[in-house]
């Protein structure tokens, strides 16, 4: 989950683990024991998924593993970074005076400019190139923090319309250079790519959680205010465009076609390729379906007062058991899409049961149900990034994958806007109903998706498959 997705997700509260002075209630302590739980499950889970043969062979290969860090040092300072933030965007904006309208307005800029703009960032890092690319991003990403020092509707607008550019770069260039250094650099097997998407998805829950805890510090306990943590995020990307100067090699897409051309070329693709356009359903569905719920939990759980920043952080240990899961299940033969398919299916089943506990007072049983899908959610992320790499063509990577994010940015523009305004969303059960009818669409298509891979990908005999030999000597 990026800012976009997490923006909402603390209300116009900031992230506390600590709860209120007085009287111990039932709600807190049922949420800390329920972190408690559920950290320890996941560092059991994430123990066990360290022993499977991928891991143990990549991490057996000198090779994979410096390379491997190379990536994950700059990746994982933009993620730090975009998560420093997010917890504390509507609070800003609620401190700088504005009314809840222009709040939700502010919002659906953001995803607005990542519809309107987002598209392009893929072409032009092709082009240009992708290490250039990640280096515009830690620049504007820079400048959209920057904004936030005025209370100015036009900058805070302005910044609005540079995060949502930054956040197509940092949710399709960084992995398109990672797929491209991967495959064509170092011919690393192509197995090792969900060791490593697995791996990002289980620190991303790591860093959400340590990024809530230094928000709160520097904006509450320090006193700094919630424009702090907007400042505390430009030195890590800083950092992380310094790395990028220093370690990473440039690669490109089709440099030889238009930016036009480019971008039509990735919806031709979409629209002619069956295995690209469910698979880009899929995750349109999906992520639109995540996106909603962010902008949901909070009101749905607010009557029972609960200690957000701890609810926040156990929706973190969620995903990290998710991304755990994943892994294990890979390694028992289990194979990407069924794993989709899976995470989808989990993800139906919570929107389900929040049809039902929203409408009434069910407070727990909403929490027990957004738990199981963060959990789908960290086993969402490993499965649909194995597979783009595997389906998308290398020359129109980063462009697809940007326009696989216009229907959701779209989707979710108009749940904000209908929910806020109650036009015709009236009430959380209806758009809970919604996001399932939305992952129904998405399992249908995750099954037909399923159906054309099987039968378009070869099985590569044992005797061929790469070994670390084999790629210690090509490197």
């Amino acid at each position: 989950m990026s800012t976009n997705a997490v923006q909402g997700i603390t209300g116009n509260s900031s992230f506390s683990a600590l709860p209120l002075a007085g009287p111990v209630k039932v709600m807190d302590v049922f949420v800390y024991g329920s972190f408690t739980v559920l950290a320890l499950v996941a560092l059991v889970l994430h123990f066990f998924a360290m022993k499977t043969k991928s891991q143990i062979t990549s991490a057996n290969n000198p090779h994979f593993k410096k390379f491997q860090c190379s990536f994950f040092l700059v990746y994982f300072m933009a993620l730090f970074s975009d998560w420093l933030q997010g917890p504390y965007v509507y609070k800003l904006y609620e401190h700088y005076g504005y009314a809840s309208n222009q709040i939700a307005l502010l919002y659906v800029v953001g995803f607005a400019s990542s519809v309107i703009f987002g598209t392009t960032t893929g072409p032009l890092a092709d082009r240009f190139g992708r290490k250039k690319m990640a280096l515009a991003f830690c620049i504007l990403y820079s400048f959209c923090c920057l904004t936030k020092l005025s209370a100015s509707f036009f900058w805070l607008f302005l910044g609005r319309v540079f995060g949502g550019i930054s956040t197509s770069m940092l949710f399709s260039t960084f992995e398109s250079w990672y797929v491209y250094e991967h495959t064509e650099t170092h011919d690393f097997p192509s197995e090792w790519l969900s060791v490593t998407f697995s791996k990002a998805t289980f620190w991303n829950g790591v860093l959400a959680i340590n990024a809530g805890v230094f928000s709160n510090i520097f904006a509450e306990t320090l006193g700094f205010g919630p424009v702090a943590p907007f400042m505390l995020a430009i030195p890590f990307l800083a950092m992380a465009g310094l790395l990028i100067t220093r370690i990473w090699r440039e690669n490109y897409g089709n440099q030889q076609i238009d930016l036009r051309r480019s971008c039509m070329e990735g919806l031709r693709s979409i629209l002619f390729q069956e295995k690209i356009l469910y698979l880009g359903v899929v995750q349109s569905m999906f992520e639109a379906n995540m996106y909603i719920f962010v902008f949901q939990w909070t009101p749905i759980l607010s009557s029972g007062h609960p200690p957000l920043g701890m609810v926040f952080a156990s929706f973190m240990v969620c995903i990290m058991i998710g991304s755990s899961l994943y892994a294990m299940l890979l390694s028992k033969k289990y194979l990407s899409e069924q794993l989709l398919m899976m995470a989808v299916g989990l993800a139906i089943i919570a929107m389900s049961i929040c049809v039902y506990s929203s409408s009434g007072d069910h407070i727990y049983l909403s929490f027990f149900a957004f738990l199981i899908l963060e959990v789908a959610v960290g086993m969402y992320f490993p499965a649909i990034g194995y597979l783009r790499s595997q389906v998308i063509p290398e020359n129109l990577r980063a462009g697809i994958m940007n326009w696989f994010r216009v229907p959701t940015n779209v989707i979710t523009c108009a749940g904000l806007l209908l929910v806020h305004n109650k036009t015709v969303i009236s009430s959380s059960d209806s758009m809970f109903a919604i996001c399932t009818g939305l992952l129904v669409v998405a399992l249908f298509c995750n099954f037909k998706f399923a159906t054309l891979y099987k039968s378009t990908n070869s099985v590569i005999p044992v005797s061929e498959e790469k070994t670390p030999l084999a790629n210690e000597e090509s490197t």
